[in-house]
């Protein structure tokens, strides 16, 4: 089909789903399981990123924060918060890069109708992915804390 007749075909085709919805005679199938795997995976993968940038931002960068804004000022527990703001602002302005990358990877959008968007198991998947997401991603984030040790045992030595 030409592009001209796939618009046409498309648009017919939700003007009789809409119709058939508003007549409540096509009854909408729940998201099958695979489904929603999907949706769960399509939520934690930008997640994942997100929450790994967020927590090593903010070790890498929080002592240096630390000791240099709090220690000038002499307010260390505001800038443990700043570092919280900081870490926080940085990794959602790089969330798009995540969200990029993860499309590379070949994570494409759920193939789901509206109305099965809408349904609670779908949101409640959605949701879970990015809870677990982030948790996996603040784990990962950890990583800056294994180097930390060496510099402390370098300088009892010295």
């Amino acid at each position: 089909l030409h592009s001209t007749e796939r618009s046409c075909l498309l648009r017919e085709l939700h003007r009789f789903e809409s119709i058939a919805i508003a007549q409540e005679k096509l009854e909408v199938a729940p998201p099958s399981p695979g489904q929603l795997r999907h949706v769960f995976f399509h939520n934690a993968l930008p997640f994942v990123g997100f929450g790994f940038l967020d927590n090593a931002i903010m070790i890498a960068a929080g002592t240096q924060i630390e000791l240099s804004i709090g220690v000038v000022l002499g307010i260390s527990t505001m800038a443990g918060k700043f570092k919280v703001v900081f870490s926080c602002f940085l990794s959602s302005s790089l969330a798009g890069y995540v969200e990029a990358l993860a499309s590379r990877l070949g994570l494409s959008i759920p193939d789901l109708t509206p109305k099965q968007a809408d349904m609670w198991q779908t949101r409640l998947s959605a949701h879970l992915g990015k809870a677990i997401g982030v948790t996996i991603g603040c784990i990962l984030g950890m990583f800056p804390l294994l180097f930390f040790g060496e510099e402390e045992e370098k300088l009892e030595e010295k």
